[in-house]
């Protein structure tokens, strides 16, 4: 009993991905797999080792048919066959226009010829512009998906597993959302997206991604003792300069962009946390189109609180935060910012901060901030014995523009010393209702404000400086 073809590729397609891995680095990636052919791939750079031995790599003239990227580049070279095919029609058409009239003249004749002429001139030049429009988005389309047209083949060939070292076009990336409900939990879903445009078409059994470079370089230190002795002064040499320059390893930048998509189903590819920048992907289909693959990481909740704040001295707008702990250690400060799946922030920024991961969700647009420093014929200065005593201050005045109430922690400073010759401290912080305010070091005010509807507020700031007389103070 024979085996269909269609059963046979499927059954050598799921051995090449029991049998193969892949190795992600910030620098390069390693792609190892049983061959069933010498073909590679449209790749750029890449070397070829089999049993730890380098295989030698060449070009190939004619690339499998039956290859994703090969039937694309096949499309491309038939579109330039046709209009080629159409110039040469146009050319032979002018050459048919340009010969030598008859003695003999039949108008009737001359138009109808003229009139086919011109229609068929028309109609190539009609044909070949769109097929030079098509021709120039299928020609985009393979350069995004593989950095060159000539195919790759190992010289040799593999009976055992092969490995590919690819310098450049597969990329990856973390992505983090998070799901705010109601200001008191956060769900964070973490996400892996992944990038293959090096023009090589992935399939993995395991595929482990690394945020570190694959080549590091360390220099050994060793404990050297720290010797005191007497004092001998040491002859002075002159050294030419050395023109060596020592280089580090430089991690590639992502660069994603939009493809044609892969055609084929792929089996639902499995991710999984291995550690703190280490991931895991089992089942991985990963086409050359670069197009970005995300796959779900994990997803965990966290008591959240959430909080608008404003530094006038910095900037005169409002924000929210949100603050949790997280249980695992976040890899990227980008995320994108739901509430009840509504979409707030694509392109929200965190960071950790004092024992906590802070949130900057959005912008409070309702809050108007104004901050001004008080009138110079406000200011003192007094001289008392040798001490000046100057007072200054700044107001600010924050508007509620909405129909709710807006409650909002206005941090600001008064100016700080360094040194016991000037001292600085705070007077007086007034308006029209009591302001709860902390003085905190540094010269830190911090303010916890309630605005009703529509309501306003003027906060007085004043403090003062304390120096020498003859000192020249600057702040």
């Amino acid at each position: 009993m024979t085996l269909s073809k269609s059963l046979i590729t499927l059954l050598l397609g799921t051995g090449i991905l029991q049998a193969s891995s892949l190795a992600v680095y910030q620098d390069k990636t390693f792609y190892s797999y049983t061959p069933q052919q010498n073909f590679i791939g449209f790749a750029q750079n890449i070397q070829a080792k089999c049993k730890g031995s380098t295989l030698p790599i060449g070009e190939m003239s004619m690339c499998p048919p039956e290859d994703r990227l090969c039937k694309l580049l096949t499309h491309v070279e038939q579109l330039k066959e046709k209009e080629a095919g159409i110039q040469a029609n146009i050319k032979v058409l002018e050459q048919l226009i340009s010969l030598p009239q008859p003695s003999t003249f039949d108008a009737v004749a001359w138009i109808n010829a003229a009139s086919l002429t011109g229609e068929e001139e028309a109609r190539l030049s009609t044909l070949s512009n769109k097929l030079k429009k098509e021709l120039n988005i299928e020609q985009n389309n393979f350069q995004k998906q593989a950095p060159r047209t000539i195919a790759l083949k190992t010289l040799k060939t593999c009976q055992s597993e092969l490995e590919i070292t690819i310098p450049h076009g597969i990329h990856f990336s973390t992505l983090y959302e998070a799901n705010m409900q109601e200001d008191k939990e956060v769900e964070v879903t973490q996400f892996l997206s992944i990038v293959n445009r090096s023009g090589i078409d992935i399939e993995a059994k395991s595929a482990n991604f690394y945020y570190r470079a694959s080549h590091q370089y360390v220099n050994p230190i060793h404990f050297n003792p720290w010797i005191v002795s007497k004092y001998v002064p040491r002859v002075k040499r002159m050294y030419k300069k050395s023109m060596m320059k020592m280089s580090m390893p430089m991690e590639m930048s992502m660069v994603e962009d939009e493809a044609m998509a892969a055609g084929d189903v792929a089996p639902m590819p499995v991710a999984s946390y291995e550690d703190a920048r280490e991931y895991k992907i089992n089942n991985l289909t990963l086409p050359s189109t670069g197009v970005p693959l995300e796959v779900k990481l994990l997803s965990w909740k966290a008591p959240l609180h959430c909080n608008v704040r404003t530094y006038p001295y910095v900037n005169t707008r409002a924000f929210h935060v949100c603050s949790f702990s997280p249980k695992f250690q976040i890899d990227s400060n980008r995320w994108k910012i739901k509430s009840s799946d509504v979409v707030l922030n694509e392109n929200a920024v965190g960071e950790y901060r004092d024992g906590t991961y802070n949130l900057y969700t959005k912008v409070e647009e309702d809050i108007q901030i104004q901050r001004t420093p008080i009138v110079q014929k406000e200011r003192e200065t007094g001289i008392f014995g040798g001490t000046a005593r100057k007072k200054d201050g700044f107001t600010i005045r924050l508007t509620n523009k909405s129909d709710k109430e807006k409650t909002l922690t206005v941090i600001d400073r008064i100016p700080t010393s360094t040194t016991e010759e000037i001292k600085s401290k705070l007077l007086s912080v007034k308006s029209d209702k009591k302001v709860d305010y902390k003085m905190l070091k540094d010269g830190k005010i911090e303010m916890h404000i309630a605005l009703a509807a529509h309501e306003s507020k003027k906060i007085d700031i004043l403090f003062e400086i304390a120096y020498d007389k003859d000192l020249k103070v600057n702040y």
